[in-house]
């Protein structure tokens, strides 16, 4: 007897003191079980509590009046089944006629609480069918990616969702974002993390830093790199001009006929033949407001720059170049057409804010939740935002912390996939190509 109450002791200890410093694999180990045993014995208790069950059908009132019995208990909404994950636990919920998603959506707090989990999301599978996503621990707390990602042309990992999934910047599907966030928020490591996954690639990398120490020790992956206003507004213009050559080459490769099946009319590069299709560019703008702010009343140089920005946001997509704009700020107090670039911005990433009317620049047509989340990021957490979608849906990320060191090894060994872009050869940013040599040790005396 002694000896099972020391193997249990032991047994207790491993467990709190997993909770403690591994919550991922105490999770694994015990989390699991717990959580799965007490979603089993407590699941119509707790759906009746959080209001989320239905009044008896009327045949089972009749029948309950009229055989003088008690009337029969609140309808639960039937689980289809339990799903364990590697975070948490997913359930698969059948609702009763006159339920909608946005109940459990609403009740999501009342059920964090009830089944002792750290996080609960819901959405909407199918008409009648909610899927309640429970996280087990907080997974934000010390990031760690997934070994297995789905990677892809234009399609990488960037960060972890608080449901412990992947958020992937996909340019194919969001081809244009905007990333806001304040001084020491996380956004520098951020934009590190979508350089290096994109360094790997077969794009072409167009940067804009007028701070000049963001991109600038990227220069070797980079296929053109400009560090002042007055060369990023000829810079922009040449991608303009490039975009107009790209889709001269889509309409003289449409050759339209009755004859021609609608696979191959091109609409868009992707569409032409690989031989003829030009290499995807990826342009990252850092600190939008050095290229939108002026002195001047009438700039014409802002005007070329802004003028260029919304054309490449309304037309770039067909004809592959893709816009990451980053920024403390992206307000109409920049000036005249901000408004109207940001509206062609589909991605919406908020980092840190120091007020709320910076994040409703970014949320404000999505979701006034999205909005209250971003100001509540904690100072403690660098690297944590607020991803929404057109649809209204938002979520929290966090990015894995990516030192400049990790990127610019990256962009050093992908070098040689630089592209060469004739239309912006004189903005290429001129880099020591040779190899790039570990500092010798000196030798001890």
């Amino acid at each position: 007897m002694s000896w099972l109450l020391i193997a249990l002791a032991v047994v207790v200890g491993l467990a709190l003191l997993l909770k403690w410093r591994r919550p991922a694999w105490y999770w694994l180990t015990f989390g699991i079980v717990f959580a799965a045993l007490r979603i089993r014995f407590r699941y119509a208790a707790v759906m009746d509590a959080c209001h989320l069950t239905v009044p008896a059908s009327r045949l089972r009132l009749a029948l309950a009046r009229w055989s003088k019995k008690p009337a029969p208990q609140q309808r639960v909404p039937r689980l289809l089944w339990l799903r364990p994950t590697r975070t948490g636990v997913r359930l698969r919920i059948k609702m009763w006629p006159g339920q909608d998603a946005f109940e459990f959506s609403a009740a999501a707090d009342r059920l964090r609480h009830s089944f002792g989990v750290h996080q609960v999301t819901s959405r909407e599978i199918k008409p009648g069918v909610v899927e309640i996503s429970l996280t087990g621990y907080d997974v934000l707390k010390y990031v760690q990616m997934p070994a297995k990602t789905d990677r892809g042309l234009l399609k990488i990992p960037v960060a972890l969702v608080e449901d412990g999934s992947v958020h992937y910047r996909d340019y194919r599907e969001v081809p244009h974002s905007v990333t806001v966030g304040a001084t020491q928020s996380g956004k520098s490591v951020f934009q590190r993390s979508v350089i290096k996954e994109l360094a790997a690639q077969p794009v072409a990398l167009v940067g804009i830093d007028c701070k000049k120490i963001e991109l600038s020790p990227f220069a070797r992956r980079f296929s053109a790199l400009v560090d002042n206003p007055d060369d990023a507004a000829d810079l922009l213009e040449a991608l303009v001009s490039r975009m107009a050559g790209t889709y001269d080459v889509i309409r003289l490769e449409q050759r339209i006929s009755a004859d021609t099946p609608d696979a191959d009319i091109a609409a868009n590069i992707w569409d032409l033949p690989e031989a003829l299709r030009p290499v995807p560019i990826v342009v990252t703008i850092d600190e939008i407001a050095e290229l939108a702010m002026s002195r001047k009343r009438n700039d014409p140089r802002r005007d070329r720059i802004i003028t260029a920005l919304i054309r490449l946001a309304q037309l770039g997509r067909a004809a592959g170049v893709f816009l990451d704009i980053y920024g403390q700020r992206f307000g109409s107090e920049l000036g005249d057409g901000i408004t109207m670039l940001r509206a062609q911005l589909t991605g919406r990433t908020v980092h840190r804010v120091n007020d709320e009317s910076t994040a409703k620049m970014a949320f404000g047509d999505i979701s006034p939740h999205a909005v209250f989340a971003a100001t509540q990021i904690p100072n403690t957490r660098r690297g944590m935002a607020v991803v929404g979608y057109s649809t209204g849906e938002w979520t929290r990320i966090r990015t894995p912390h990516t030192s400049m060191r990790q990127a610019v090894t990256a962009c050093n060994r992908y070098a040689e996939l630089t592209p060469d872009l004739p239309e912006l050869a004189r903005f290429k940013p001129v880099v020591d190509l040779s190899p790039v040599e570990a500092p010798a040790v000196a030798e001890a005396a």
